[in-house]
């Protein structure tokens, strides 16, 4: 619900005095910043803390007193303390980035050198085989002249075997006909 008349012009009030500096608001008139309890300002520096809250009264059209208390900002802490605070965090932030970086620059460097011997030991095994394959195409080049031999003495096996084959079939045959002839 928007404010009109009366209650527009108290709050434009109360905004502005809400925003004016903590160290202009005071109580009693007092001029001297407030702080805390405690708190003590070297030679030159202003303690700057929140003021306490001051009651505002507002008259309401009913004519009824209302009391409110005013909100006061907190006072700011000293920038160079915060931009200080910021880059020591940044630092730390940037600098645990940049630490897993290099960890994993490190990882990926170690595990190339790895599969880098690994290769070497594989060009290591595959040379080691084609050497005893031209080894082993050697040695068979070398015992295919007796494999050659082999192959014409099983053939002449296998044409003596049918040259006896046929002899016993003819041999059968001669006997059981001398048989015959002797039986008359």
């Amino acid at each position: 619900m928007a404010a009109t008349g009366e209650e527009a012009a108290e709050m434009d009030c109360i905004s502005r005095v809400s925003l004016a500096h903590p160290t202009v608001l005071s109580l009693g008139g007092s001029s001297e910043p407030r702080g805390e309890p405690g708190e003590t300002a070297s030679e030159g520096q202003e303690v700057v803390t929140a003021a306490p809250k001051k009651p505002i009264i507002i008259n309401s059209s009913d004519g009824g007193v209302e009391t409110a208390e005013e909100a006061v900002e907190p006072a700011e802490p000293d920038i160079n303390e915060l931009c200080t605070d910021m880059f020591d965090k940044m630092a730390v932030f940037l600098q645990g980035e940049l630490t897993g970086t290099c960890e994993d620059y490190h990882l990926l460097e170690n595990m190339n050198k790895l599969t880098s011997l690994k290769y070497m030991e594989m060009k290591d095994i595959s040379i080691n085989i084609s050497r005893n394959l031209q080894d082993l195409n050697h040695k068979y080049a070398s015992l295919q002249p007796y494999l050659d031999q082999i192959n014409q003495i099983e053939e002449q096996v296998s044409s003596l075997e049918q040259a006896a084959y046929k002899l016993d079939t003819y041999s059968k045959k001669l006997e059981a006909k001398f048989k015959k002839l002797e039986k008359r």
